[in-house]
């Protein structure tokens, strides 16, 4: 190993000490090209492979994941500026290790060109372990990179990583990325999706048919191969799309997970982005870092929520930027009702209580005089379920619809509201419509959920009210709740507030959502920001609103994006550590 330069935390290496697999012939100098500022943009002719190590700014106390990037040029160039240096300095502004390897590029110099190239990305991912604890990189989280050419060449050592090509002093560690990251990869070398310059400058122009297949990734894929997340643009004229497509394919085919994305338009070799569309797949292999556990992140959202009619039972979805949700366990059940005559399970509220444990409610029928109650320490195995009969004392009652929990820190009691019509109650608001529901909002209080205060009433708005959702912030107790009148028709979100959880709450605001009906609403707040969503269930869609002074209010439905069918729930918030715990073996694959 040989120590070449040093510019602030960039290092640049020489990664061999004997390059295996060459000839003694004289193949000229490496050429390197510069744009007009003097800046390195491209590579040819390189006979000297070396890593250059980017390492995060700051002191990190756990290891770092780590790429390894090999930029693109169809083995007869390096594009190692846009493909390569810019990467690695994003790589390092979310706290990853990243990696440019100029690797050889097939030339008469080499005894077996087709190899060379897969020699030093082999070498470079053991040569990476090798200087795990010198570079704070975590040795199990090394992951691969790769731009077109380079995306064979990332692709090739995801599917090759054991294939025998060199031995040395580090030969016996292991050459297997734990992950792959391909953007417009050339994955195919037979004829009909092939880049024909990568395929003519690696294996020959008269390669047979045999040794294309034989380097075509899409073929050598099998279980053991790492975790994928492929990028590509369908009007790729240089590299088609059909590339990235066969290897989704290989790697759905042996249950390996993998994400794609495909972009309308960018054509071939746009780096980090050329429109406004595909800019964003950087943003989106953050979160997938994220949620594969190779970036640590600090917090992820929980949803649970249920689908048709709540007979299935409790479903859950996940967010790392409170935006985009992605179902969990392919959108399947992971709780049964069994509580109530009709056994349903609507409207689950989840939270997280004083003593570790989670506690969740829920309506479990249309006309019951009672709720359901579980608990959990992990959110996937359930306590035995539990009918808890709020208004069962009550003659008249026809319903227990949309039940909620809020924890009170200091008084460590817990506060179950609902909303329920009691026949012949408030007849100024009463309407033929809608059933003629005419509800208010109905609380009790518990320390154990065994024994429970008397209910009362919680909130009279003068109005017909459902679907209240309590929580604190900046001192104070903020309700969102439904206006549930019918005639006129008001169906929206507004706010009520109270020092006191168990109110009395002031009149409620002017409606925050827009013109459209909404239920159901949840909120989160990320950083300083209030977001609140809600089912647009006329719509059959879900959206939300946000706000950071909780009085001016911007809807962002459009900017959402939920799981199809996904009905009224409630969202938490966890730690990374504590989700991929729990949740890693339901973490879709597509």
């Amino acid at each position: 190993m040989t120590l070449l330069a040093t510019a602030q935390k960039i290092t640049t290496y020489k990664i061999w000490n004997t390059i295996p697999n060459t000839l003694n012939v004289n193949i000229g100098k490496e050429i390197s090209e510069l744009n007009d500022f003097g800046q390195l943009q491209r590579v040819s002719n390189v006979s000297e492979p070396t890593l250059e190590v980017f390492l995060p700014k700051g002191i990190y106390d756990n290891p770092s994941a780590a790429v390894l990037i090999c930029p693109g040029g169809g083995y007869s160039h390096l594009a190692i500026d846009k493909e390569g240096y810019n990467l690695a300095k994003w790589f390092n502004s979310i706290g990853i290790a990243a990696m440019v390897l100029k690797y050889r590029l097939p030339n008469q110099g080499m005894a077996d060109k087709k190899i060379g190239p897969l020699q030093d990305a082999q070498h470079a991912i053991r040569f990476i372990r090798s200087n795990a604890k010198n570079w704070n990189v975590d040795p199990e989280k090394v992951g691969v990179m790769g731009f077109s050419a380079g995306g064979h060449l990332a692709a090739s050592l995801s599917t090759m990583y054991d294939k025998s090509t060199y031995k040395n002093e580090l030969s016996s560690l292991s050459a297997r990325p734990d992950f792959s990251i391909l953007i417009y990869p050339v994955i195919s070398m037979e004829d009909s999706f092939t880049h024909k310059g990568s395929q003519e400058n690696l294996l020959g122009k008269k390669a047979s048919k045999s040794l294309k297949r034989s380097f075509s990734s899409n073929s050598l894929v099998d279980a053991q191969t790492p975790p994928t997340f492929l990028v590509h643009a369908t009007d790729d004229k240089a590299v088609v799309v059909d590339n990235s497509l066969l290897y989704y394919r290989a790697l759905k085919e042996n249950d390996v997970s993998v994400e794609m994305h495909i972009y309308k338009d960018g054509g071939h070799g746009f780096g980090m982005g050329n429109t406004t569309a595909n800019k964003q797949w950087p943003r989106t292999l953050k979160s997938w870092l994220k949620a594969s556990g190779v970036l640590q992140s600090t917090k992820v959202y929980l949803f649970s929520y249920f689908k048709s009619n709540g007979e299935d039972g409790l479903h859950y979805a996940y967010s790392l930027d409170g935006f985009t949700w992605k179902a969990l366990k392919g959108d399947t059940s992971f709780l049964t009702p069994h509580v109530g005559k009709e056994k349903l399970m609507r409207d689950p509220c989840i939270i997280k209580g004083g003593d570790d444990k989670y506690h969740m409610v829920w309506t479990c029928g249309w006309s019951e005089k009672g709720i359901g109650y579980a608990s959990s320490t992990d959110l996937i195995h359930w306590s035995d379920q539990q009918y808890i009969p709020v208004m069962q004392h009550e003659e008249n009652a026809r319903n227990s619809w949309a039940p909620e929990i809020t924890y009170d820190q200091k008084a460590k009691t817990y506060m179950i509201y609902w909303a329920t019509t009691i026949k012949g109650a408030y007849p100024e608001t009463q309407s033929s419509e809608d059933n003629s529901y005419n509800h208010r909002i109905y609380y009790t209080t518990t320390k154990d959920f065994k024994t429970f205060s008397k209910t009362a009433l919680l909130y009279e708005p003068g109005f017909n009210v459902i679907d209240a959702s309590i929580l604190y912030d900046n001192g104070q107790y903020v309700m969102f709740l439904k206006d549930e009148t019918r005639v006129p028709a008001a169906k929206n979100i507004r706010i009520a507030y109270s020092e006191k959880l168990t109110g009395p709450y002031s009149e409620a605001s002017a409606p925050i959502t827009g013109d459209y009906w909404a239920e159901g609403p949840t909120s989160l707040k990320i950083d300083s920001t209030r977001l609140v969503y809600f089912d647009k269930y006329i719509d059959k869609q879900y959206g939300g609103v946000q706000s950071t002074d909780l009085k001016n209010w911007n809807d962002i439905s459009n900017m959402l994006v939920f799981p199809k069918g996904m009905r009224h729930g409630s969202v938490l918030e966890l730690s990374s550590q504590e989700f991929l715990k729990n949740f890693k073996p339901f973490i879709s694959s597509n």
